[in-house]
């Protein structure tokens, strides 16, 4: 990291670290022209500069979120040193298009090698869908009653268990992505547990905002069935619902 390096240092710094595939924040005084589907000229300012190990370019001016001007990932990054001139280059091939940053001072320039492997939850995790279900257990389908979650079972854990209208014991297996054909198996080892030892009829419910190709059939054949609910939505019904104990949302019954 360099504090209000001069040019050459930065340009040495930005090279490194571009070839070593690192990320970089570069915040100083630059003008950014793009070229493009369109063509846009920012003046002269004091700005926060983004650039990824994927290719991808954001400049920030000093408030607000959103990027002034940015490039997606994939592009090509380069740095010149041209007079008093620090120039970023990052061009992209499909369709053809350019962001230039022109620097004439930099305040602060650091290189880093960021690793990151956690996964990202656009909506709602599995487990806020749980509870969404559990706070209107209608997304399942009308009549639907909870009796408990996390119910443990010889193969694992029932993400919601309850009963229908028509009392039958109904197994919920949540996925807040695709569900793939482990997710039917998995449902199905769980009904099949429970099953074993109940004396009424079991339902197996597969919840997903979609399922794989051919999961369908899969569910056919294995007599569950699938219910489509949309992680969005989950997160709806948490941010108007005030936090509760899980327990107010449970029948005694069954």
């Amino acid at each position: 990291m360099l504090e209000n390096p001069n040019l050459a240092e930065t340009e040495r710094l930005v090279g490194q670290a571009l070839s070593g595939r690192e990320a970089l924040i570069i915040v100083g005084n630059c003008r950014v022209d793009y070229r493009g589907r369109a063509s846009s000229r920012l003046e002269a300012g004091e700005r926060i500069v983004l650039l990824k190990n994927d290719g991808s370019v954001l400049v920030h001016r000093s408030s607000g979120y959103e990027p002034v001007n940015w490039q997606p990932p994939g592009c090509v990054l380069s740095t010149y040193l041209v007079d008093s001139t620090l120039e970023i280059r990052a061009v992209r091939q499909q369709p053809r298009e350019s962001v230039n940053i022109y620097f004439d001072s930099v305040y602060l320039a650091a290189a880093l090698n960021l690793a990151d492997a956690g996964e990202f939850s656009l909506y709602a995790s599995e487990e806020d869908m749980q509870r969404a279900i559990l706070i209107q257990p209608q997304l399942i389908e009308e009549g639907f009653k909870p009796i408990s979650y996390e119910k443990h079972v010889l193969p694992g854990f029932v993400d919601v268990y309850g009963i229908d209208q028509k009392a039958k014991l109904v197994v919920v297996e949540i996925k807040r992505k695709t569900a793939g054909r482990e997710a039917a198996l998995q449902l199905a080892k769980y009904v099949e547990a429970i099953r074993s030892s109940a004396n009424r009829e079991v339902r197996g419910v597969l919840v997903a905002p979609n399922i794989a190709r051919g999961v369908q059939r899969l569910l056919a054949s294995l007599d569950l069935e699938y219910k489509a609910v949309d992680p969005r939505k989950c997160a709806q019904i948490l941010r108007r619902t005030k936090t509760k104990e899980l327990a107010e949302y449970f029948f005694k019954d069954g």
